[in-house]
């Protein structure tokens, strides 16, 4: 068991964080292969308890066998996959092959539309179901020993009046019972083996990175296929409910790339999380040389989360020029060619964000030197921080989206910013030279902003122009401004002193944002 220890303390926080994040009615799959199954389970019933256990799944990841095998040529992984709680979660049904369609036929026109045909028989004795059934050509058809129909006589009988029985094409075959499309299920229930021609294989998954690579060469080996994951994404999310797809081991980015071709074939909301390490690749490890070459090629820094988020960019273009073509063919390897022109434009932007200190610098005295400590506090943000960096980490103290829309406007010489809407307004530059490191600023924003702080002579002016932006955005969704509850959000050192502090907010409060707070 020691061997497997170093496994385990690296899922254990990570699966008991994924049932933290997890809805309700949310799921998780688990994709691996023989040597840990067995330990996972453990891990997974601790966890997230027995109970909601869902599915062991076997995937078919290669076609062929491989003779040069030693014992066995292993052809399958398995898919483990657990609700949060299976008593809410609600599986979706999976759309309809076009084999499972064409099993659909109507060869005596019946008015009902295309029927398949089912057996009437029972594979156990009931006194009331065992009677004999005449074909029209005068067949007479009776259930063997331990076996009995499946309906009672009369019902037999109706059914037979209604020609909802078929005795095949001469009317002397066994009586089967026909099942119609259009009173069956939209879909299939999932199954617990998921084929490589439903779901992709490894070397589908291969072919799909080395497309979308194929002018500095195969970044990843063994990806797994988009299918696969828009197999789990099918049945566990719905188009339309804004679904949130985490993926805690990003690799090559194939859950983002198979959310973003799923939204495309479904128009749907979803959205994706990836996470993944910026691990160092090294050219001179066979396993890592070729991605370590690819990374030179596309002038990025060697490690696989430079890969991960080129892989998406590459993916989203590909995306989009299907979405552009309306092309509706089925391709062999690249399924966003499934694509339909959506109903809204389709969101193939993703942004990146790297974990690090926080921006804010946190309250230490040294009761020796406590003069110097409150002075030393008087900026309580860290140095060398972006404006960006500092506005997200607002965003994420104020739990809200780190997707929301960002606007900006130069007011009074101080970018204010945004979010949402109007959810929260923030001004946090207090000079040009701190501003300019922002992503979030251009050339022009910069050159209109005043390199002075707030003070109690122009504190009127910007506070005014915060209460029109926020009038105008109220007005955008169709509101009062009374009716757009707005957080304001200033940054301390922004202001000369208490005074024009205290000016700003005053006039704030006057025209209704009345939720000021400061960093």
């Amino acid at each position: 068991g020691r061997f497997h220890t170093d496994w385990l303390n690296m899922m254990y926080p990570r699966l008991k964080l994924a049932k933290n994040l997890l809805r309700e009615d949310g799921a998780i799959f688990v994709s691996l292969d023989d040597g840990e199954v067995a330990n996972l389970r453990f891990l997974m019933d601790d966890i997230f308890g027995a109970e909601n256990f869902v599915a062991n799944v076997i995937w078919e990841k290669k076609f062929a066998p491989q003779n040069d095998e030693k014992y066995f040529s292993e052809r399958h992984d398995f898919v483990v996959t657990f609700a949060k709680d299976r008593e809410l979660w609600q599986r979706n049904l999976l759309p309809r092959s076009e084999e499972a369609e064409a099993r659909y036929k109507n060869p005596d026109k019946d008015l009902r539309g295309p029927w398949a045909s089912s057996d009437l028989l029972r594979m156990e004795h009931r006194d009331n179901c065992v009677y004999s059934i005449t074909s029209p050509t005068g067949a007479v058809w009776t259930p063997d020993a331990g076996t009995s129909w499946r309906h009672p006589e009369v019902e037999i009988s109706e059914l037979i009046r209604t020609g909802q029985v078929w005795f095949g094409n001469d009317g002397s075959a066994k009586p089967r019972r026909k099942r119609y499309l259009s009173e069956v299920s939209d879909g299939v229930v999932p199954e617990t083996i998921w084929f490589h021609k439903d779901c992709g294989h490894n070397q589908e998954g291969t072919q799909e990175v080395k497309s979308l690579f194929s002018d500095v060469g195969v970044a990843f080996s063994n990806p797994k296929p988009t299918r696969l994951i828009r197999q789990m994404t099918a049945i566990s999310t719905l188009p339309n409910d804004v679904d949130v797809v985490l993926d805690f081991f990003a690799g090559s980015g194939t859950t983002g790339h198979a959310v973003m071709a799923q939204n495309a074939y479904d128009g749907g909301y979803r959205r994706y999380i990836l996470v993944q390490l910026p691990e160092a690749l090294d050219s001179t490890v066979k396993e890592q040389s070729l991605a370590a070459e690819c990374c030179d090629k596309l002038i990025k820094p060697r490690n696989i989360a430079e890969l991960t988020k080129e892989r998406l960019r590459r993916a989203a273009i590909k995306i989009g020029a299907a979405c552009a073509r309306n092309d509706s063919a089925t391709a062999q390897l690249s399924l966003e060619n499934e694509a339909k022109v959506p109903a809204k434009p389709l969101d193939l932007g993703f942004k990146v964000f790297k974990l690090d200190t926080s921006n804010i610098r946190a309250w230490n005295p040294n009761p020796d030197e406590l003069a110097d400590t409150l002075m030393a506090h008087t900026e309580h943000l860290a140095a060398g921080r972006t404006e960006a960096d500092v506005l997200y980490e607002v965003l994420l103290k104020q739990g809200l989206d780190l997707a929301l829309p960002v606007q900006r406007q130069v007011i009074a010489g101080h970018a204010v910013y945004s979010v949402g809407a109007g959810a929260l307004l923030v001004c946090l530059a207090r000079e040009v030279k701190e501003a300019a490191d922002s992503k979030l600023m251009d050339a022009e924003s910069i050159k209109a902003m005043s390199e002075s702080t707030v003070t109690a002579a122009n504190a009127e002016a910007l506070a005014l122009g915060m209460a029109n932006w926020h009038t105008q955005l109220a007005a955008a969704l169709g509101q009062t401004p009374a009716e757009l509850h707005t957080r304001v959000v200033l940054r301390d050192s922004l202001f000369d002193g208490d005074v024009a502090k205290t000016n700003l907010t005053a006039i704030l409060r006057q025209r209704g944002l009345e939720d000021v707070r400061s960093l």
